[in-house]
């Protein structure tokens, strides 16, 4: 991949922290869309000598580098062949023992589900300076780019993220669905594709109304993005009707109601809203489905 020198943006005047050789900064590059790039992302960007990026780590960032760095994919994708975690961190043990200044790129927030804290881990084990920079997790970003707020005043109080399998690759069976069931209003499930129908037949039997509102929303934030509106007991099998494949955000509870007037894409498109009355509709629908 050949540097852009002409598309790389410029940070603007103030006291940004330097790159230190030897250092490993573990950067989130957002669910998608480079614009949701930080500027802290941008600065690592911009004076590393190596980069170590994830299968969901949108191209276009890396356009954005300096010209002469070199770029490392380490990307895990499930059922695809890919580099052990283990070996990624030894490598970026390897590279910052060197004297490089190693910028470890990871789509969304390395902090959620994104195993930022094991690399953050292993690194601090080994004598290796850390640097932290968050990025926007698919689970919010995504979810607002398809006009799903994660949080209404009107719906929940709560919101409980979690993942779909554990290290093993199954459903989490540490994972008290029962609680969950009864306690979270609102539910943001990723990397849930897989497991979807065990996943939503364990809320439904912990007591979740079947026809509660689902939506799952694929390539979050991309052109490419999709969003499927569904229910709690009909999403196993719509999602295999539509094709739907991962990456992709699964959110369960009646905010996903609100796309129905805030789908604020659809709309910069020319698209027309559902309603001319965006909140008095949101309003109407979340206590019809209440």
């Amino acid at each position: 991949m050949t540097t852009n020198v002409a598309h790389i943006p410029k940070l603007p005047e103030g006291d940004w922290p330097v790159f230190s050789p030897g250092l490993v900064w573990l950067v989130g590059a957002g669910p998608g869309d480079p614009g949701l790039m930080t500027l802290h992302g941008l600065n690592a960007l911009q004076q590393a000598d190596v980069i170590v990026y994830d299968a969901l780590v949108d191209e276009r960032i890396l356009d954005w580098r300096k010209p002469d760095s070199k770029i490392e994919y380490a990307g895990k994708r499930g059922g695809k062949p890919s580099p052990k975690q283990r070996n990624i961190s030894l490598r970026l043990i390897e590279l910052a023992r060197a004297g490089k200044r190693v910028l470890r790129l990871k789509g969304g927030d390395p902090f959620v589900f994104g195993r930022g804290g094991e690399e953050a881990q292993t690194l601090v084990q080994a004598g290796i300076a850390i640097r932290i920079t968050p990025g926007i997790s698919a689970g919010i970003g995504g979810l607002a780019y398809a006009g799903i707020p994660a949080t209404h005043r009107d719906v929940n109080q709560a919101v409980t993220f979690l993942t779909g399998h554990d290290q093993t690759g199954l459903t989490p069976s540490a994972i008290d669905w029962a609680a969950i069931a009864k306690g979270s209003p609102v539910i943001v499930m990723y990397m849930a594709i897989k497991h979807i129908g065990q996943i939503c037949g364990n809320l439904i039997e912990a007591g979740r109304d079947p026809s509660e509102p689902v939506a799952v929303v694929s390539n979050a934030t991309l052109p490419t993005m999709n969003v499927l509106e569904t229910s709690l007991s009909a999403a196993p099998a719509d999602i295999v009707e539509h094709g739907v494949e991962p990456p992709a955000i699964v959110c369960v509870g009646r905010v996903a109601l609100l796309r129905q007037t805030l789908d604020w894409a659809a709309q910069l498109a020319g698209h027309q809203p559902r309603s001319l009355d965006p909140l008095a509709t949101g309003r109407n629908l979340l206590e019809d489905a209440s």
